[in-house]
């Protein structure tokens, strides 16, 4: 049988090229103009709708300056692993400063955020353990399971009472690691944290969060999810990226010092990886220095949330409740959920489709996401395009 003989049948190519056919395919649209509140897509003025540049941190004029001067002092980039010849000081001081920011003994940056799930817990977890999984966590913490080879065990998003059960069903001499999403990046809600540490402290268990889109957007400082509860002591493992509030790309682990050593000696994916480039890391750095300066701008981005919240009801939109910055808006059914997109950027607004498996089938979105720059004009000029839509799409 030929390897490529199932392509043709697979479900997801034959929605896109109905959608491609249809005029309709929502992905793969070019920028030509960087992250900002308003973006060139395509030749078009467009509200960008659809950033995790939470903080407006891309084109701040500190970050470009901090990404130029490393290019100009270290060039492109490190020819190598961290592990071998491929750590500049710079890494070793951005990985000081998120440490001391995060209230934590040591922190370990690697290439992506999706890589830094696939390092760390495919190293803390082995054959033997246990992994405690919400059903919506990040893809990428499903395959950082996967190559742990612990046993991973799903419990219902968010229900505690399914956590509890599968907890008290592990075999008492095993190592246990509940890891959940600190914000769920498709629908916006905020991981039960409390519930969760206390369980963990009940059955023994240790527990990790994915704070990729915690970190600016919640607590007092934006220390993320755990300082929003008080809880960042009790949480064993921060990972995050830094590739939203943080302006680069790359991603980290926080946590005690023997657990960061012994991920830097043990990682396939840390070792076998060349190191964040020297732009990426000046740039990550610069944006933590301006978040722990002005903190500030975490409060503006809820106050951005809120604001669009009370907008997008008002036009009738269903969403999805939270005080997060991502509002996820149903359009249920994948045809609906395609020309909505396609005529809300017609009409100058970028937003995210979401159809399944990255939603239940059935419960299709468009995936709206806010920036802490965002003006009341340009939140206006939106939710009113977005409630045009939905008119039509729902008939």
């Amino acid at each position: 049988m030929d390897l490529f003989a199932k392509i043709p049948k697979n479900g997801n190519y034959r929605l896109s090229q109905a959608a491609k056919a249809a005029g309709a395919y929502p992905y793969f649209h070019e920028l030509r103009s960087g992250q900002d509140t308003v973006v060139n897509m395509e030749g078009r003025r467009t509200i960008m709708l659809g950033s995790n540049n939470y903080l407006g941190l891309t084109s701040h004029p500190k970050v470009r300056a901090a990404g130029i001067a490393a290019l100009e002092k270290y060039g492109s980039g490190c020819s190598g692993s961290r592990f071998l010849n491929g750590t500049l000081d710079i890494h070793a001081e951005l990985e000081r400063a998120l440490a001391r920011f995060l209230h934590k003994d040591a922190a370990v940056t690697f290439g992506t955020g999706f890589q830094s799930n696939l390092g760390i817990l495919s190293t803390v977890a082995s054959l033997g353990d246990y992994i405690l999984c919400d059903k919506e966590n990040h893809a990428s913490i499903y395959d950082g399971c996967k190559l742990s080879y612990a046993k991973m065990v799903r419990y219902e998003h968010s229900d505690m009472e399914d956590l509890e059960r599968r907890l008290r069903a592990l075999p008492q001499e095993a190592g246990v690691l509940i890891v959940t999403d600190g914000v769920f990046s498709m629908s916006g809600d905020i991981c039960k944290l409390p519930e969760i540490v206390a369980l963990a402290k009940k059955y023994g268990a240790r527990v990790m969060v994915d704070d990729a889109h915690g970190l600016g957007v919640l607590g007092k400082t934006g220390r993320g999810t755990a300082e929003y509860f008080g809880l960042e002591e009790e949480v064993d493992i921060l990972m995050g990226t830094f590739s939203k509030s943080l302006a680069s790309i790359g991603g980290y682990m926080a946590a005690r010092e023997d657990v960061a050593e012994f991920v830097r000696l043990n990682s396939r994916p840390f070792i076998f990886s060349a190191s964040m480039t020297p732009a990426a890391v000046c740039c990550a750095r610069a944006a933590l220095e301006i978040l722990e300066e002005e903190p500030e701008r975490v409060e503006r981005l809820a106050v951005v949330a809120a604001y669009m919240r009370a907008r997008l009801k008002e036009q009738g939109a269903s969403i999805i409740e939270s005080i997060t910055p991502i509002i996820p808006v149903y359009t249920y059914e994948n045809e609906k959920t395609f020309a909505a997109c396609r005529m809300l950027l017609e009409r100058g607004v970028y937003v995210n489709p979401v159809i399944a498996p990255a939603a239940p089938a059935g419960q299709c979105l468009l995936r709206t996401s806010y920036v802490a720059t965002l003006t009341e004009e340009l939140l206006d000029e939106a939710a009113e395009k977005i409630g045009q839509v939905l008119r039509i799409v729902n008939g």
